[in-house]
């Protein structure tokens, strides 16, 4: 008998994913979350009976399913926050992105939202403010401005933004924004500089042209079981 310490849904055989048809006690396999802690998915939810976590996820649902395969990833953006009643929507972006911020402001504003937008380099902090070499920039030998994504979160915050749109923080940077920010957030756009800010390519291609992706420990072929979070017994 195998017995799995972790959730391994991305192992799930194409042909079982079995929650999707409410089978899973009966059809799924050892490593499926209710499987493995159904402690955890019990609390979880438990919290649908919050009555705004219930209302985001009946919101949520109802815009997938009316815009499904239909509406772009701004125009569901546009009737969740109307359906959520919003007024403010609060725009953090890298200020790379600021001539797409313009559009995609302009176009909420349309709709009748207030916004209220923030660019990462904002407060123009000095990188050797927080211990930063000068052969740690990615142009040495200058001012290299900070990104804050701390500040955009508060500035967003402070003013009242009850939705926050993500337009191309770095990695590490969307996380710190995602950590102080306090009003409900999600990412428009997510930063790839080498893909076109397509990321998903990369995993599409992980075997040709990008298979310097993968670690010394790539298997021969994609594993039956997950290789790792187990124990028999």
């Amino acid at each position: 008998m195998t017995r799995y310490r972790d959730p391994a849904c991305a192992y799930c055989p194409p042909a079982v994913r079995a929650c999707r048809q409410g089978e899973s006690e009966a059809r799924g396999p050892g490593f499926c979350p209710g499987k493995v802690d159904p402690a955890a998915q019990d609390r979880a939810r438990a919290r649908y009976d919050d009555p705004e976590t219930r209302r985001i996820a009946q919101e949520s649902a109802r815009v997938e399913a009316e815009g499904y395969c239909r509406w772009t990833r701004v125009e569901e953006v546009i009737q969740f926050a109307k359906r959520m009643g919003f007024k403010k929507i609060g725009i953090a972006n890298c200020i790379s992105f600021e001539d797409h911020a313009y559009v995609l402001s302009g176009i909420l504003e349309s709709h009748g939202f207030e916004v209220t937008s923030v660019a990462c380099k904002n407060g123009n902090i000095p990188k050797e403010e927080i211990d930063l070499k000068d052969s740690e920039k990615v142009r040495p030998g200058g001012f290299e401005a900070l990104c804050n994504p701390v500040a955009q979160a508060e500035l967003l915050n402070t003013h009242g933004c009850e939705l926050n749109l993500v337009m191309g923080l770095c990695v590490g940077h969307d996380s710190l924004f995602f950590k102080y920010a306090k009003g409900l957030s999600t990412s428009l756009v997510t930063k790839d500089r080498v893909l076109g800010h397509n990321p998903v390519a990369a995993l599409l291609l992980a075997d040709s042209y990008y298979s310097r992706l993968w670690g010394p420990d790539k298997p021969l072929k994609p594993p039956k079981l997950p290789p790792a979070g187990r124990s028999r017994s």
